[in-house]
């Protein structure tokens, strides 16, 4: 229609001078939109060139449906009808995506209110929305686009969206397997057929990712165990009639098993072929393992690195000998040229500091290229806790063959966390908490918390302040601050109460990458307000100490943590270490405490966890050892299944009143909860523990040890890591408190 209306009145026509120019049909856009479009003025000279090369740039603004061009004598009349005008941009029957992040997206490609309606843009916002819900396992949705039109050329744009029911996997096989079961290999899968966590894990919702990385596993497992020429045939993905069952097959040739029968070297090892070989991981008469063989030339690469050699080249050259199903493997090393590091570059620090990244940098610039440190550095940044990937990239210096540069690129995720809370029982009635903790404040790498409690009977308002870097060469400073009033003891029928108001500073000092040694002191006052159902040993320490005590507490501890997570562990150790020594006021004693945790990964889904704690204090200058300092023990971080805080000696009222010995041993075995498939953030655990506390005149007695046995789950939440746990005591004493259902917050043993 438009190229017929162009022919009929603008095509054929001779040039003329342009009188005047006028414009018909305008609604919304401005006349001056117009005529800064058309390639002409008046007093130009009008062709059939110029009028379309008009037509087209008018078309090209996306704001009309039709234009035409007139000629009334010597003056042009431009003819436009507009396009209609957005007015509201609706989804009905949506719920498996957020309304408001659609209409976002459809914003950013122009489908927005106020906008021109686009046909082109509609249906393709239709089809994206149609794959977006098949990546969500919903074959059956369905999308109909509605154009409803209103007053003054304008358009209602309405998505009606039938979901459906998703398509579940009803199937996974595995053909041409012998070596393993058919279970073995489905086990390695994340997708799985479902299970009564599938609501959960949706592992049972088909995902053309998953089953790529799940494909990736399969290699990786025959790769490991020999089968050098394993592959994978091909995926079929077959879909029922009524779009809800899915049936995935996989065709595998698993190939011979070989033996790996020699390992030589060749190429440029520096003259240091011998460190070198103490690298290799290949090891003859063992079957082919590939991660052994990835493990030795990227421990090849980076050796090569720490000399400066950033594009080092090692291959791996396998010589298979198919007869006897085994191979022999040849690693070809190439340094190519030493290369030192001419800028370190940050990027995606939007709200972190530069300096907060730089100073964990251990590679330097204007110096050597070194993968060791290199990694270190990528894995100190990782540490902070401040972001969600750290990525190092090298790069070529155009110009310059012996220079690269470094680019970290981080991103960031929220330091910060803001948390009410409230609480109602019997006794309480109701209690508040408050508290905000911000990890990486203002962007400085420095942690700021502070914390209030209103329960009726342990109030807490405490200050905190944390500063990683107080000196350059990362010796840190914690200030706290901090008045509590509690009754530590289960029986809490009484109105007595002790308050513990205190002040403290401390430093750690970085000795290695993994060990940092502590020291601080702090000025405490601890006082004893008396009232009814006191202890007996609070009330017999008040009488001969009196009911205040003031003491300048030294402290003094070592750690070591080498876990690949603080939350869920999985590999690594981490030991403790932590003295206090009132070395003046009214409250002479030694308390030291020792920690050691140890996780031990049996496979990809179990994981074997071992903790131990002992704690032994002694009061000094004749004194006791102050019954406000003493160790408990029972319940959820220490021995499950006895109720909190009441395992030891009592006093003569049966109070329990702990004691300065403690011995804690826990044994756990950790697997992804059943049903989860391999999701490490729902987990279940069956455990072991043992443990007591001991008075100041008692040994240490395996025989009087209290022991548990049982079942947990542990799961890290939004709101923190949370931890229910089922105990059966198997060595109990009488007046032993039980409590075989126990849940908390926060902890890791």
């Amino acid at each position: 229609m438009v190229a017929m209306a162009f022919v009929a009145n603008a095509w054929a026509v001779d040039p003329f001078t342009v009188r005047d120019i006028r414009v018909e049909g305008l609604q919304r856009v401005e006349p001056g939109t117009i005529f800064a479009s058309l390639p002409f003025r008046i007093g130009d000279l009008y062709n059939d060139e110029k009028g379309a090369a008009a037509i087209r740039a008018l078309f090209g603004l996306g704001l009309f449906k039709d234009v035409r061009l007139e000629t009334q004598g010597d003056v042009l009349v431009v003819v436009v009808e507009e396009r209609p005008t957005i007015a509201d941009v609706e989804f009905v029957g949506s719920r498996e995506f957020d309304k408001d992040a659609l209409k976002k997206a459809l914003r950013e490609i122009g489908l927005t209110e106020g906008r021109p309606y686009d046909q082109g843009l509609a249906d393709r916002a239709e089809q994206e929305l149609k794959r977006q819900y098949i990546n969500k396992s919903l074959y059956g949705a369905e999308v109909v686009t509605t154009v409803t039109p209103i007053e003054r050329n304008r358009v209602n744009l309405t998505f009606t969206v039938t979901e459906g029911e998703p398509a579940r996997i009803k199937e996974i096989r595995v053909v041409g397997n012998s070596a393993f079961s058919e279970s073995t290999l489905r086990g390695l899968f994340d997708l799985d057929t479902g299970g009564m966590l599938s609501w959960y894990t949706k592992s049972d919702r088909y995902s053309r990712a998953k089953l790529n990385a799940d494909m990736e596993a399969l290699r990786a497992y025959y790769l490991a165990r020999g089968y050098l020429e394993f592959r994978i045939d091909s995926t079929q993905v077959a879909i029922s009639p009524n779009k809800q069952d899915i049936t995935v097959t996989v065709n595998v040739t698993e190939g011979q098993r070989y033996v790996v029968s020699a390992v030589r070297l060749e190429g440029n090892y520096l003259g240091k072929e011998e460190e070198f070989k103490s690298l290799v991981k290949i090891v003859p008469g063992e079957p082919y393992n590939a991660d052994k063989v990835a493990e030795t030339t990227k421990a090849f690469t980076d050796y090569f690195g720490n000399f400066g050699y950033a594009f080092a080249n090692v291959a791996a050259r396998p010589e298979i000998d198919r007869a006897n199903n085994r191979v022999a493997f040849v690693l070809v090393a190439e340094p190519s040229r030493r290369a030192y590091v001419r800028r370190i570059l940050i990027g995606g620090n939007n709200r972190t500091r530069d300096e907060v990244v730089r100073r964990e940098f251990r590679q330097f610039e204007a110096s050597w290229y070194d993968a060791d440190k290199i990694k270190l550095s990528r894995d100190r940044i990782d540490r902070l806790g401040y972001f969600k990937e750290v990525n190092v990239e090298t790069s070529d210096v155009p110009g310059a063959p012996d220079q690269v540069d470094l680019a970290i690129n981080v991103v960031e995720k929220p330091t910060g966390s803001l948390q009410l809370g409230a609480g109602f029982s019997s006794a309480e009635k109701l209690a508040l908490s408050f508290s905000v903790k911000q990890e990486n404040a203002f962007g400085t790498g420095n942690y700021l918390g502070i914390e209030v409690n209103t329960s009726k009977y342990n109030r807490t308002i405490a200050f905190s302040s944390v500063n990683p870097y107080f000196t350059p060469d990362g010796v840190s400073r914690a200030i706290d601050i901090y008045h509590r009033t509690s009754k530590p003891y289960e029986d809490q029928g009484g109105n007595y109460q002790l308050a513990t108001t205190g002040a403290g500073l401390r430093f750690g000092v970085p000795f290695s990458e993994l060990d940092t040694v502590f020291f601080g002191g702090s000025i405490e006052r601890v006082e004893i307000k008396p009232g009814t159902n006191i202890p007996a040993a609070y009330l017999a320490y008040a009488e001969r100490f009196g009911y205040t005590s003031t003491s300048l507490p030294l402290s003094i501890g070592w750690g070591r943590d080498s876990r690949d997570s603080s939350i869920a562990p999985t590999s690594g150790r981490f030991q403790r270490v932590a003295g206090e020594l009132g070395v003046a006021g009214d409250a002479r004693y030694l308390r030291a405490n020792y920690q050691f945790q140890q996780y031990v990964p049996i496979n990809k889904q179990f994981t074997l966890a071992f903790n131990g704690e002992a704690g032994w204090g002694k009061g000094l200058g004749g004194r006791p050892f102050p019954v406000f300092k003493h160790f408990y023990s029972g319940g959820l971080g220490s021995v499950r299944g006895f109720d909190q805080g009441t395992l030891g000696p009592r006093d003569v009222t049966g109070s329990t009143i702990g004691g300065p010995k403690k011995l804690t041993l826990n044994a756990e075995i950790i697997t992804p909860f059943p049903g989860a498939g391999n999701d490490r953030s729902l987990r279940a655990f069956g455990f072991v523990d043992a443990g007591n506390v001991y008075g100041e005149n008692d040994k240490f007695r395996l025989s009087e040890l209290r022991a548990s046995v049982g079942l947990g789950l542990s799961w890290i939440s939004p709101i923190g890591p949370l931890r229910l746990a089922a105990a059966y005591p198997v060595r109990k004493f009488a007046g032993d408190r039980i409590q075989k259902l126990q849940f908390q917050i926060g902890t890791s043993f």
